[in-house]
This record gives C-alpha cells, structure tokens and sequence, in this order.
C-alpha cells in the first residue's frame, strides 16, 4: 500500500477468536490480495483451539502462531467490511450498535465494529467445539466448519464481490483526492474514516493520524466547525445542508488559517443521520489579499479609513486566530462592544454564544449571581437553578463590559475563573468547568487605577494580554463623512424616510463639534434630525440645539476668539470648496471621487453636486 491508499480492511469477528474467525482470516490472508488488510477478533479471547490448528495445518496453513484478540484491543481501528462468523459476535454487534457497551475495555465511542461505518456481513457457521462422539468424529466437525468457512471466504473473494468493493474504494479515493476542496467524513459518532489528499494539506494531519478517530479529540476543541458541529447541534438530517460558512482554524503547524465549509448529513437506507460529510477551501490568502489590496473602510458595522481605525481593523484581524483576552479602551460611545462582537464573528467560536454583561450596572451580590449563577435556596428569592454568563457562553465569548467599575473584592473572585477557567455557582460546591474566551472593555484608565491599587495588578495583566484602544470621535474627524452615511443609511430603512444627505452648512457643524458623547452621540443627533426633517436633505437648523450653537459644548474653552469664530460661521453659509482645493484633491487621489471627498471632508454628494455645477 502507498502512503495515500488506505486499501481495504476486513475485520472477522467470533467467539474467541480462537477457531472460526481465525480461520476465516488465515483464508484471506493465504490469498495474498493486495492492498488488502485482514484481522479478526473475538468478543473475549482465549487460546487457540488446537483442533482448529490441527485441521489447518492438513491444508498447509499455519494457526499455531496466531495470537487470539479480543475486539476491545482493536479499539479506534476503522474497519471497510466487518463479517461475524457465530451467534454470540452478531448479537454483540448489535448490542453495541444500539449504544450499549457489553462488558468491554473500549473507551466510549471508539468499538471497531462502528468506526468509520463499516458495511457489515453475518455467516452462520456451526461451532465446531459443540462436537461429541471419538476423536475422528469431532476432528470431522472441525474439517466440515473448516471446509464452510474457506466456501464464505472463497465466495467472497474469489467471486468478484470483494475485487469489486477495492475497485470502487479506489476509485472514489482517486475522486476524491483529484479534488481541490478538503472533504472529510465521519459516522454519526464522530470518527473519520474519509480524509482526502486536500484535507491533508490544509489541516497538516496525514490520514494515518485521523483516520479511526473523533473529530472532536483531532481538531479540539471546535477546530473546522468552530461551535456549529452537525453533530453536537442536532442539525441532522436536513438542517445541516448549509450555505458556505467560514471558521478560523488553527492547522497541525500552529497557522491560523481561515476556510470556507460546508456540511452535508450521510443518511442510511431509512433515511435516517448516520454521519456527515465537510467539505472545506482554504481561503487565507485570498482574505489577505483582500485585505491589503482593497482600502478598508468598514469592518463588522463599524467604519473609518482613519489610520487609527484602520489599527483598530489590523488588530482585530491579528487576534482572531487565537484566544487570547482582549482588553478595549476608550471613551463612553466609541463602539467597544462592535469590537468584541466582530472579534467573537471572525474567530472559530463565531458560532458559539456571545454573552454581554454591564460590570459597571449591578451590586457585588448580583453580579455574582449573574456571571456564575446560582442554586435553588441559595437566597432569598432563589426559586430555582440558574446557570451564569460564564456557563450561558461555553464554547463561545463572554464580554465584560465596564471591566474597571469591579470592587476590590470581586477582582478576587474573577481573577480565580480567568486563571483556572473554572467556578461553583452560588450556594453549591460542584465546580464547572467552562471554555470561554473572555474580551473586557472599559473607559477608565486601568494602568492608573493599578499604580493607585484600585485595580489588581495581576487581573489586568490577565485581562490585557491583546490591548484596543479605540480613538474618540474627535480625534478621527476624517472618518465623520462616512459614519454619516451608515447612520442615514439605517435612518432610511428604520423610518421608510428618504434623507440622502446633509446640507453642506449641517456637515459644518458635524465636523467642528467635539462629541463629547462619541458615535453614540452623533447616532442619536442624526435620528433627532432625521425627525425635523421632511425632505431629502438634513440642514443645520435640523440639528439638536447643542451642535447647532457649539458655544453650548461645555468641552470647548469659550473665550472672545472661539465665540466670534463661532458667530461668524453661524451667520456665514460657508463653501469649503473650490476650484485649487478640489482639483488638488483629485490629483492627490488619482481621480477617485470617494476618497477626493473623504481627503475634503465632505459627503460625496457635496464633491458631486460642486462638480455638477462646474459643468465637470
């Protein structure tokens, strides 16, 4: 067999294994096929039989030297073809198959007789070790099983079935492997006994270390499903057809690598679940491309071609692959929790839970409650069990919001479930063990709290492994045409109403307003708009008191200069284009109107209408 060519494996199973289904092996194995493997195995072993060895020996065929096994030492073995040969190994084939273990070393899940979804064949062969009468007469018996059991296997092999069963594996290796996309299928147990060429490549797993084990115990603990597994979500049979989904995957060499799936349910002859089948691309370099050739504005809701949210896009792009805490910093409105969302979307656990909770919003006593749960009478008011944040996003990312509002105290108790992932709901002993990415945010300078002692050093370092620091809205000013744009976007689809832009006048004031409130605020100033206006165009006097009349921004230093400034742009339409601004925009942007605008800060409509009216 060559490295890539599995071939075929037949496994017989009896008693014993100490006379029929050794000799059954001892057949095949005399025909010297090749590319093919014979075992067999009992359902207990004991030594072999030395009739079933004499009457062997009479066709020059050697049974002194097999070494009986039971099946629990085949244990995670994938079988193609699996033949009982008595009674007693079909009635345990089909106590195992109905998820009993009888009395056996195999761990759970890994029986031979169901890895990899073997077809499965029963010959009735008497038990020879039933004879009476002289020895003659019993030897006889033994001769009669003997001679039946080279019939089944001469049948099998010598009339074509068995040539024809390698024939077609064959061939659908050769299909398989000739394919660019990575297929893998496993029973509805979860063991692989399909792995293509591809799969190989993408993964970094060769077949021989997959083929016959759980999916689960290779690419643990959610690898190329990320937290969607068919298996585990009770998509099958007909819900697990899907469209193409991507999960972050992290290969054999520690590369994180994203790929787009697919699953598609294996079903029996009663069209019932009975495995499944992934099919997989790896699309990193593609995304990376993407990625460095494509400006990118927009990133998971959020927008901005400032350099400091493209830092923010850079990181979160970095980060996905691993599972590292993220810490977010920045002011009251900047979007913290669009950033932990988009880290959670983009990494393998995307299609786990995303559990939020406000740290800053509840009591010490509550909160406990709430990130770890609690018991059944554990206090007053405890009418029944309840699981915790930290139990409602196993598998998935739990966003501690407000990080820095925590008192002394409670640091402690997290502190404990962030190092050993593990903690007992209030009022009980049990421990319970979770897997859960943790991303904190907060707008409070953690490091100077921790130079103060209000924050415990050693948290915020478990904390801050990944630190994103998200700029407020006034230090990337640039990026305001564009938020304008998704705002009023989702203005029209929220009220059905037709507003397209705003006046030049009104994106004025947008720009020389220093957001104390951040994007939060300029979402809630355009919906205020968005209310006073009736036509297609926001203008100034649509706008909230406090923007329309900056000398209300308590942030600003009022003094004589910035109110007369402030007055004179109040009265005075103002054109912040012309002809020489314009012109050198363009040319600084190879003639693209979207970043000329961008590079002007105003609304593409602006730089369209202007160019319009210069007959351009």
């Amino acid at each position: 067999m060559t490295e890539n060519t599995r071939g075929v494996r037949v496994l017989f199973v009896g008693g014993c294994n100490s006379r029929r289904s050794a000799m059954a092996e001892a057949f095949l194995r005399n025909l010297r096929i090749e590319q093919l493997h014979v075992e067999s195995a009992g359902v207990q072993a004991s030594k072999a039989d030395p009739r079933a060895i004499q009457v062997m020996h009479e066709l020059g065929l050697d049974l002194g030297s097999h070494v009986p096994r039971a099946v629990s030492e085949l244990s995670g073995q994938t079988f193609d073809l699996v033949v009982t040969v008595c009674e007693v190994a079909r009635d345990y084939r089909k106590t195992v198959a109905a998820g009993k273990e009888p009395n056996i070393d195999c761990p759970p899940g890994k029986h031979p007789l169901l890895v990899g979804a073997p077809i499965h064949l029963d010959w009735y062969l008497p038990d020879p070790a039933q004879a009476a009468g002289s020895e003659e007469e019993v030897l006889g018996v033994y001769r009669s099983v003997r001679d039946q059991v080279a019939e089944h296997v001469s049948a099998l092999a010598k009339q074509g079935y068995l040539a024809a069963f390698m024939v077609q594996r064959r061939s659908t290796e050769q299909i398989i492997d000739s394919l660019d996309e990575g297929i893998i299928a496993h029973d509805d147990c979860g063991h692989i006994y399909l792995f293509n060429t591809a799969a190989e490549r993408i993964t970094g797993y060769s077949r021989a270390d997959v083929l016959g084990r759980q999916c689960h115990t290779i690419f643990a603990p959610d690898g190329l499903c990320g937290s969607i597994c068919p298996r585990y979500s009770n998509l099958l049979p007909s819900s697990c057809v899907r469209p193409d989904y991507q999960v972050t995957f992290t290969n054999r060499n520690g590369e994180a690598r994203k790929l787009r799936m697919m699953a598609n349910p294996v079903v029996d002859g009663a069209s019932r679940p009975s495995g499944v089948v992934l099919a997989m691309r790896d699309i990193t370099e593609v995304n990376e491309l993407r990625w460095e050739l494509k400006e990118k504005h927009s990133f998971r809701g959020m927008v901005g071609h400032s350099e400091a949210m493209q830092e923010v896009f850079r990181t979160i792009h970095q980060v996905i692959a691993s599972d590292y805490p993220v810490l977010i910093t920045g002011e009251s409105g900047t979007g913290k929790e669009l950033v932990a969302n988009a880290i959670h979307e983009e990494s393998h656990r995307a299609g786990g839970p995303f559990v939020a909770i406000n740290c800053g919003a509840l009591p010490e006593n509550i909160l406990e409650s709430e990130l770890f749960g609690h018991v059944k009478g554990s206090f007053t008011g405890a009418i029944r069990d309840k699981k915790g944040r930290f139990e409602l996003a196993h598998h998935g990312t739990l966003f501690l919001d407000e990080v820095g509002e925590l008192t002394p105290s409670f640091q402690v108790k997290l502190l404990r479930v962030v190092q050993e992932k593990r903690f007992e709901q209030v009022g009980s002993e049990k421990p319970i063990t979770v897997d859960v990415r943790i991303i904190s945010a907060t707008n409070r300078d953690l490091r100077t709290m921790v130079r103060d002692g209000t924050f415990r050093d050693d948290l915020y370092y478990r904390l801050c492994v990944v630190p994103i620091h998200l700029p407020p809205l006034r230090a990337r000013r640039d990026d305001l045409p564009l938020l304008v744009e998704q705002i009023l976007a989702d203005i029209r689809r929220d009220t059905g109403k037709k507003i397209v832009r705003l006046s030049d006048d009104a994106l004025d004031l947008l720009l020389t307003f220093r957001w104390p409130g951040n994007v939060r605020e300029l979402i809630n100033a355009l919906q205020s708009a968005a209310v006073r206006c009736s036509g297609e165009e926001i203008e100034a006097r649509h706008l909230p008191p406090e923007i329309r009349s900056p000398l209300i921004d308590l942030d600003l230093p009022v003094d004589a200069d910035t109110a007369a400034a402030a007055e004179t742009r109040l009265r005075r339409p103002r054109n912040k284009l012309n002809r020489v601004r314009v012109e050198r925009a363009l040319a600084a942007t190879g003639g693209n109107k979207v970043k000329a605008a961008q590079l002007l800060s105003v609304g593409r409509a602006t730089l369209y209408r202007y160019l319009e009216s210069q007959g351009e």
